[in-house]
């Protein structure tokens, strides 16, 4: 806001603070001497900072009354804070989950290819032992054998993380049998390890800003004028939910609520006619919200790193087990009795470090053990929380479709009248649902209720049909000039 207007608005907000159980915008003109223009244009965007409600008077007029008091959704120092926050918390969580994302890349298949290159050159070292009839540790040499063995970790780790070679499939790799059909493009190693960890990211991100082109849309269409109950049909909220996001649309795109002669409230917005495009609406649809997949990999894809994470898990229970019940091996007697494994690994730790335990117990026991555990632990936990707002969205777009369906045929409705052929649509309780969806709307318009024959609840809602002709008769009524630009009487671009 300007200074001006900021200084009009808060003379408006302390008149309305003396007058919390409601006021009328002559009341708040006569007790501020400002114009009523200017009052009953700010007076939505108060309703929308402070939660005010709407009420209509036998007159016919608008009363605005604020019940929860005038604390700011957008002013003072808590709402600052919290603007701050949504504004760096993308940022934060962002580089938060990129170096998480790489931890776990290199903690995975870092942690693999050291376990597979452990025990395939104590496997290697032990053939070559018993081919030589040698029978002991003697001396500790097994440590400079270690790394002969012609395993490249490096190489191995590199060829994962940028072409995801272990997962190609046979198809495409023809080794001098003629050329390779054509195939699916495989995604990299780790965006397909950060797909089964993660996710894909939100599919409606976009949904607030489709939401509103629809509605303007529709508004535009319908001589700049739109009711409760056709938000509600765009919006699948219940009516104090539509009602509160009503007020900010109008707060946004400076709307203005009115009550007509019948003593029905409607959100007018005026300036939206102001248009040259004439693009048609669809009406009272919009797409439906899309539910979030667990992952885009296959499902095969989802089974090897599992496979691979317990790979990690086996080997790290089996270095921690036996770091705790064996300890440290300090005679042949001991090394001859240990498992060959953890007795060869022990003696390659000897080349790092005097006592080994801490990096046979910590580095590849514990943490490798822990990281295989919260490998799993996130993306369950991240499944079922997906599941959760799956269910929020099929129940939202179902009462969508059932609040529109209500709205376009009101009368002798009756229960399965909501089509619900996509899966988004179909709630996991569809009895509840149906429920839910009539008892928010009659919240607004109370049906009659009658039984069928065959003993099924029908419900009429009347009074959807006296608001629809009330508002056809205000669209009526309404000058058609509103809309229209006129003709050009400057040009910037002119020349004099």
């Amino acid at each position: 806001m300007k200074k001006t207007e900021d200084a009009i608005y808060q003379k408006i907000i302390s008149s309305l603070k003396k007058r919390r159980q409601g006021a009328t915008v002559a009341d708040i003109s006569a007790a501020t001497a400002l114009p009523l223009s200017d009052v009953r244009e700010i007076m939505p965007q108060a309703a929308d900072e402070f939660k005010g409600r709407l009420e209509v008077t036998e007159s016919g007029e608008i009363l605005y009354s604020f019940p929860n008091g005038f604390t700011s959704r957008y002013r003072g120092p808590l709402a600052a804070l919290k603007r701050f926050w949504q504004k760096s918390k993308k940022y934060v969580v962002a580089a938060s989950v990129f170096l998480f994302k790489v931890w776990i890349m290199f903690m995975l298949v870092g942690y693999f290819v050291l376990f597979i290159a452990i025990a395939l050159a104590a496997v290697l070292l032990s053939i070559a032992a018993k081919s030589r009839s040698e029978g002991g540790y003697g001396g500790g040499d097994y440590g400079g054998r270690g790394g002969g063995f012609g395993i490249n970790p490096f190489g191995l780790l590199w060829q994962w993380w940028f072409f995801s070679s272990l997962t190609q499939s046979a198809s495409q790799q023809h080794y001098g049998r003629g050329p390779a059909p054509a195939a699916k493009v495989k995604s990299p190693m780790y965006k397909a390890i950060f797909s089964f960890v993660f996710g894909d990211g939100d599919p409606n991100k976009d949904w607030q800003e489709t939401e509103d082109k629809a509605i303007i849309s529709y508004i535009q269409e319908n001589k700049g004028v739109i009711s409760l109950g056709e938000y509600m049909a765009f919006c699948g909220k219940n009516s104090v939910q539509a009602e509160e996001a009503l007020l900010a649309f109008c707060a946004r795109f400076a709307g203005s609520p009115e009550a007509t002669a019948e003593g029905t409230i409607v959100y007018r917005f005026d300036e939206l006619l102001l248009r040259k495009d004439e693009k048609k609406s669809f009406g009272l649809s919009l797409p439906v919200q899309r539910l979030r997949k667990f992952s885009a990999n296959p499902r095969s894809t989802n089974v090897k790193f599992a496979a691979v994470n317990g790979v990690n898990l086996l080997f790290g229970s089996y270095f921690l087990f036996h770091t705790v019940n064996t300890g440290l091996l300090t005679t042949q007697e001991q090394f001859e009795a240990a498992s060959f494994l953890y007795a060869f690994t022990q003696m390659l730790a000897f080349h790092i470090t005097a006592n080994p335990l801490p990096v046979l117990g910590v580095f590849l026991g514990i943490i490798p053990l822990a990281f295989s555990a919260f490998f799993w632990i996130i993306p369950a936990l991240r499944r079922y929380f997906e599941d959760k707002e799956n269910d929020s969205i099929k129940l939202t777009n179902f009462k969508r479709l059932g609040f529109s369906r209500f709205w376009a045929k009101p009368l002798k409705v009756e229960p399965g009248i909501v089509k619900t052929d996509s899966e988004e649509c179909r709630p996991r309780n569809l009895a509840a649902a149906w429920d839910g969806a009539v008892k928010d709307f009659g919240a607004v318009f109370p049906p009659d209720v009658e039984l069928s024959e065959g003993g099924q609840t029908i419900y009429s809602f009347n009074d959807v049909v006296r608001e629809k002709t009330a508002l056809e008769k205000y669209r009526g009524e309404m000058d058609a000039s509103r809309s229209k630009l006129g003709k050009t009487v400057f040009d910037s671009g002119e020349r004099v």
